[in-house]
């Protein structure tokens, strides 16, 4: 089906394709398509993207658990019922080992994905998440003993939490986002799923990283086994929160807005938390020694603020509020402030540390013995470089000239 896609572009057949990809629980399993709209500030224009994996067996357990619970998760959402699945449908999960990355998704790859993305298919059909748990392995085990964390967190008692719980606390984080995150909720009858135009991809990934920072500090997540206390969904929120309003600012240059979705997303949650948060005093922004730092001083009153937030933009979705999604894009998510993204510049500077990480493909090759494959031999690229020259040689099948 994916096939008769790509040599006919009828968008009919893609939608069948989906649906039957849905369906597949393969263990080993595939992305492959236009697929993701990021890139595109009007969100129309989909990047090619592909990932090959197989099934982690024993963390998919983790993922088990939450899909199994799905609808027990939906009907304690924070938002109003009217946008709540009545009957939640097909919620495939599980944790991966990525194989090979291609396209968009290479060398920097996400660390989690949920698809189909159409609404009505996630409704009618259901829907598969993953969570890439190698790719987050790899990054976990590249920060340590970077001075990452000693640079940004407030006290050594928050960087002995990151490193204690950080790994578990960010599968979980992007378990529940894709896991329920992006296929809770529903539209409501007459509203077109593209209602919020250019602001859709931006307040999509709010509404399912709010889903997922809310339910981090439910009790249900330690009911469930899930996580042994609250220190897990404290250490995810500091990191976020850190992150939303500060670090990830190392990525976007000077006098630039921020246009990336997932970006626009992270400072639009931490901004307007912030900024409700100020009469309690929630989060709190200190200077020691010149350097700026964000602390949290109430998780309980924070975590109030993600289910409201993530209330409001359940029902923008729901009801195709264009100038409401608008709005909060654009009041939170866009501008940045130059003396703060000018101090984390210079800071992150110092720690000789690249913005964004990527990655190389293994190159595979299969054993036989009597015409039987018997073992894969696995070897590792020493240069992505190289490894562009080597696919350029072996696979540009297009011609050199348009």
């Amino acid at each position: 089906m994916l096939i008769d896609y790509y040599r006919t572009g009828d968008l009919n057949t893609w939608d069948q394709y989906n649906i039957l990809w849905a369906q597949d629980t393969s263990f080993v399993d595939y992305v492959n398509g236009f697929i993701e709209v990021y890139g595109d500030p009007l969100g129309r224009k989909a990047t090619w993207e592909s990932v090959v994996n197989f099934r982690n067996e024993e963390a998919t357990r983790r993922t088990k658990i939450i899909s199994q619970n799905a609808q027990w998760f939906e009907d304690h959402s924070p938002i109003d019922p009217r946008f709540k699945k009545q009957k939640v449908k097909g919620v495939s999960a599980k944790v991966i080992t990525v194989a090979q990355l291609g396209g968009d998704c290479y060398p920097a790859t996400p660390i989690g994905i949920n698809l189909p993305n159409a609404d009505w298919i996630r409704k009618e059909h259901g829907s598969k998440s993953v969570t890439m748990e190698n790719i987050t392995y790899a990054y976990d085990q590249a920060s340590l003993g970077s001075g990452f964390l000693e640079e940004f967190c407030y006290s050594s008692a928050e960087v002995e939490m990151a490193k204690k719980y950080g790994p578990l606390a960010d599968n979980l984080h992007t378990d529940l986002h894709e896991c329920l995150g992006h296929g809770s909720g529903q539209l409501l009858p007459g509203v077109n799923s593209e209602a919020l135009k250019n602001y859709q991809s931006a307040l999509e990934e709010a509404r399912a990283d709010l889903f997922a920072l809310y339910y981090l500090m439910d009790p249900k997540m330690i009911e469930l086994g899930l996580i042994p206390n609250f220190d897990v969904a404290k250490t995810e929120y500091n990191a976020y929160i850190r992150n939303g309003l500060m670090t990830q600012l190392t990525r976007i240059e000077p006098g630039k807005n921020i246009e990336q979705a997932h970006m626009r997303n992270r400072q639009l949650i931490a901004i307007w938390c912030y900024q409700k948060g100020l009469p309690n005093n929630v989060i709190e922004k200190k200077v020691k020694d010149g350097k700026t730092y964000v602390i949290i001083n109430d998780y309980e009153h924070l975590r109030t603020l993600f289910g409201e937030l993530l209330a409001e933009i359940q029902r923008i979705k729901s009801e195709g509020d264009y100038t409401a999604g608008k709005e909060l894009v654009e009041n939170y998510g866009v501008k940045v402030d130059p003396s703060l993204h000018k101090e984390v510049i210079e800071r992150y500077k110092k720690l000789n540390l690249a913005p964004y990480g990527g990655f190389v493909n293994p190159l595979m090759k299969p054993l036989y013995e009597n015409g039987q494959l018997v073992d894969v031999e696995i070897f590792y690229p020493d240069d992505y470089v190289e490894q562009m020259l080597y696919y350029s040689k072996n696979y540009s099948f297009l011609p050199p000239y348009n």
